[in-house]
C-alpha cells in the first residue's frame, strides 16, 4: 500500500532581516588650524596674561550660593520665624569688605567674546577683531568651526596651545576655549596690535586668503574707476557684460562629497533589561 503524504514539518527556517545601512555625506577636504611657533605662542600667552593682569578683570562667585544644604522641617519653622522677625527689622546692607559676585568690570567684559557661543555670534555679525582658540578643546570638532568662519569675515585666527591653562585662572574661570577681541575695544588695543603679527595665516580650499593692505589700496582704486564707467553705461549693455576674473586669484578645484555607508550596531549588541525596583510596602 501506498504510504499517506506527511504534513509538512511545523519548524520553518527563520529569514534573517536585511541589514539596514544609512548613508552619510561627508567633507572631502581636510581643514586644520596652521602651526603656531613656539616663541609665538610663549609671547602671545605673556602678552595676553600680562593685559588682563593690568586691566584687573576677574570674575568672582559666592561660593555660598553654590552650596545646597538639605532642607528638613526644623529648617522650615525657623524660616517661617524669621520671616516674621525681618518684615519687622530694617533691611541689612552687605558689609564693605564682602565682595559682589560678577565682573570686576562690566565695561572691559564687554570688550571680550568668551566662549565658544559667544565668539561665534560676534564672527557671524563681524564684531571681532581677534579670534583665539585653545588647543586642547577635545573633540577638536567643537571649534573647527571658526576656521572658515574666521577666514570669512577676514579676521586673524590662530590656535594656541595652553591658553586655557595660563588665561582661565587669571580671569577667575575653569576653562577658556575661545577667546575673542571685539572691534569696540580700548584696552587690548595694544595687545591685539603687537598680536596680530604673529598669527599665521588660515587656508581653505574654497575661500581665498587674506589679502594684503597693498592689494586692497590697488583694488578700491580700480573698483571706483569702474563705478564711474559704469554710471555712464546704460542698462543694455550691463546686461551683456560678464564678470572679469581677478588677476592673482587661484581657481578653486571643487572635489565631490564623500559618500560612507554605516551600519547601526553591527554587533547586534542589545540593551540589557532594567532592573524593576521592588517596592516595600
Amino acid at each position: 500500500m501506498a504510504a499517506a503524504p506527511q504534513a509538512p514539518g511545523r519548524g520553518s527556517v527563520r529569514k534573517m532581516r536585511p541589514l539596514t545601512v544609512k548613508t552619510s555625506l561627508n567633507n572631502p577636504y581636510t581643514i586644520c588650524w596652521s602651526a603656531l611657533e613656539r616663541e609665538d605662542m610663549h609671547f602671545i600667552l605673556q602678552t595676553l596674561e600680562d593685559t588682563f593682569k593690568s586691566t584687573g578683570l576677574e570674575k568672582i562667585e559666592d561660593k555660598r550660593r553654590n552650596k545646597k544644604q538639605p532642607f528638613s522641617k526644623k529648617q522650615g519653622r525657623e524660616k517661617c520665624s524669621m520671616d516674621v522677625d525681618t518684615s519687622e527689622d530694617p533691611e541689612k546692607k552687605p558689609e564693605g569688605n564682602q565682595q559682589v559676585s560678577g565682573w570686576t568690570s562690566v565695561h572691559v567684559r564687554k570688550q571680550l567674546a568668551i566662549g565658544v557661543n559667544e565668539v561665534t555670534r560676534a564672527l557671524e555679525r563681524n564684531e571681532l577683531l581677534l579670534v583665539l582658540v585653545c588647543k586642547s578643546v577635545k573633540p577638536a570638532i567643537i571649534t573647527s568651526h571658526l576656521i572658515q568662519l574666521s577666514l570669512s569675515r577676514m579676521v586673524p585666527a590662530c590656535q594656541v596651545p595652553r591658553l586655557s591653562e595660563r588665561i582661565a585662572p587669571v580671569i577667575g574661570l575653569k576653562c577658556v576655549l575661545a577667546l575673542g577681541f571685539r572691534k569696540t575695544t580700548t584696552d587690548f588695543v595694544d595687545a591685539v596690535k603687537a598680536i596680530i603679527p604673529r598669527v599665521p595665516s588660515l587656508s581653505v580650499p574654497w575661500l581665498p586668503g587674506r589679502r594684503e593692505d597693498s592689494r586692497e589700496n590697488s583694488e578700491s582704486d580700480s573698483l571706483e574707476n569702474e563705478d564711474k564707467e559704469i554710471l555712464d553705461t546704460s542698462f543694455e549693455d550691463l546686461s551683456k557684460c560678464r564678470k572679469r576674473p581677478i588677476e592673482g586669484q587661484q581657481a578653486v578645484e571643487l572635489q565631490p562629497l564623500k559618500i560612507k555607508k554605516l551600519i547601526p550596531n553591527p554587533n547586534k549588541k542589545r540593551k540589557p533589561p532594567k532592573s524593576k525596583k521592588t517596592t516595600s510596602k
